[in-house]
């Protein structure tokens, strides 16, 4: 398999990319913030970016102001925007940036600069449907282009410690957004907006599960199944569903990640068993026809849960399996697939050295990107065999494990690499790149690359 590796982003700041979603759906442009350490930890990136593969050209979407950080930028699927996370303009030590503190913009290409808010907040009760009382993080569209994915924490009651029968304390939960239903609020707090979409929360979460039951804690790391959802058993199609990582407690007591569907309803605007909005002390509620499932029970296993390096679930193109990670019986990190009807997990990989990062499926369903012993890699999804696309690099200079991105096209795969200041790969071999030599630089910065291969 012949690759050909490009650095594509050489200037002295940081470049962090989102796990999914970061290429332009003409497979020319890549979107990326700045935060500045290796992992984007420390969220304090000032700008939203994309830069041309071909000409490296670099251009600035969005730039923060009045104190707000922004990041974790995706693209739309079919249209030139992008939408990604903006913490709070002019902070104050009771609204900084946090978990409940962020929401998700759009930014047109054509318009840089200017953003539009995705979702709502109220935080003045009885609170509005379709606005949050909190904050979102990673925004992903469908891969039609309408609803956007997003994981949750709720300001309210995160003033809670402990949840008792009075009230209910905060938990992350999955939730989704839909376009069409722009949602105005009263201005009744300095914190409250408006938002184009009207969002709700789609997940179910217990501050304390029973041990051995299918309740979760906390719903997490969610990816859109399907392009075009899933078949059922009966022949049906679910539209709209989400795979996410749902932490339960076994029966001895220990805290693991499991598998789980949330089958969506075409409506999600109905009320279910209780407010979509929530109220003071109990949690927003999730519309009316949705459907949770637990897909995996390892509790038994040898190295029991989801595991290896923080990762999305991602599901192939048609919907019929879902990817994870989880060790072997030996403790590597091997992918493993899932129906979303359920069933026995199936062992793809079966490699020596551990899945290091997340990863994305190739557009046709062929291949999944992902990086393994310092090296950008994609495994055969029919037979399990992995090849490296890049020879391995050192410790310093491996991919990081955040991204490794097919593009729209299938013919690349956008990842980081870190590299000191001054250093540039060189292009053109069959096999990778090396980093000039004699290249004098004090600081290492992450960077932008590429993989082209056939």
């Amino acid at each position: 398999m012949k690759a050909v590796e490009k650095q594509i982003t050489s200037d002295p700041k940081g470049h962090i990319l989102t796990n999914i979603g970061v290429w332009s759906p003409d497979s020319e442009w890549i979107v990326y913030d700045t935060r500045p350490d290796p992992a984007g930890e420390s969220f304090t990136g000032d700008s939203i970016e994309i830069a041309n593969i071909r000409t490296g050209e670099t251009r600035v979407l969005y730039r923060s102001k009045n104190g707000a950080h922004c990041g974790v930028a995706t693209f739309h699927p079919r249209e030139n925007k992008v939408v990604f996370i903006l913490g709070p303009e002019s902070p104050t030590p009771d609204w900084s940036y946090g978990p409940a503190h962020r929401q998700g913009v759009i930014v047109d290409v054509s318009r840089p600069g200017e953003a539009v808010n995705l979702d709502a907040r109220d935080l003045t009760p009885p609170f509005t449907p379709g606005a949050l009382r909190g904050g979102s993080h990673v925004h992903v569209w469908d891969a039609a282009g309408e609803w956007v994915s997003f994981t949750y924490e709720d300001h309210l009651l995160s003033v809670f410690s402990d949840e008792t029968d009075e009230h209910e304390i905060n938990l992350r939960n999955v939730g989704v957004s839909i376009p069409g239903r722009p949602v105005h609020v009263d201005r009744g707090h300095p914190r409250n907006h408006d938002g184009e979409y009207f969002s709700v929360l789609v997940t179910r979460t217990v501050a304390k599960p029973k041990p051995g039951s299918d309740e979760i804690k906390r719903a997490f790391e969610e990816g859109w199944v399907g392009t075009k959802g899933y078949l059922r058993p009966d022949g049906t199609r679910q539209r709209r569903a989400l795979a996410f990582q749902g932490h339960v407690v076994t029966s001895e007591d220990q805290t693991i990640a499991e598998v789980f569907i949330v089958d969506l309803p075409d409506d999600p605007t109905v009320p279910g068993s209780g407010p979509l909005a929530g109220t003071l002390t109990r949690r927003p509620c999730p519309p009316m026809g949705t459907s949770q499932r637990r897909l995996t029970f390892t509790a038994d296993r040898k190295h029991p849960g989801v595991q290896g390096p923080r990762h999305w679930l991602r599901s192939s193109p048609d919907g019929t399996r879902i990817a994870f990670l989880m060790k072997d019986d030996n403790g590597v990190v091997q992918i493993w697939t899932i129906s979303p009807n359920g069933g026995q997990p199936r062992q793809l990989t079966r490699n020596a050295h551990s899945i290091a990062s997340a990863f994305s499926w190739s557009p046709d369903g062929r291949y999944i990107a992902h990086t393994m012993d310092k090296s950008v890699c994609v495994t055969d999804t029919e037979s399990g065999v992995t090849h490296r696309l890049t020879e391995p690099t050192s410790e310093e200079t491996a991919p990081r494990p955040e991204a490794c991105v097919f593009s729209p096209d299938g013919k690349k795969i956008a990842y980081v690499r870190r590299v000191p200041s001054g250093y540039h790969a060189r292009t053109g071999s069959s096999r990778g790149a090396d980093v000039d030599s004699g290249a004098l630089a004090s600081q290492w910065h992450n960077q932008v690359f590429v993989v082209l291969f056939e």
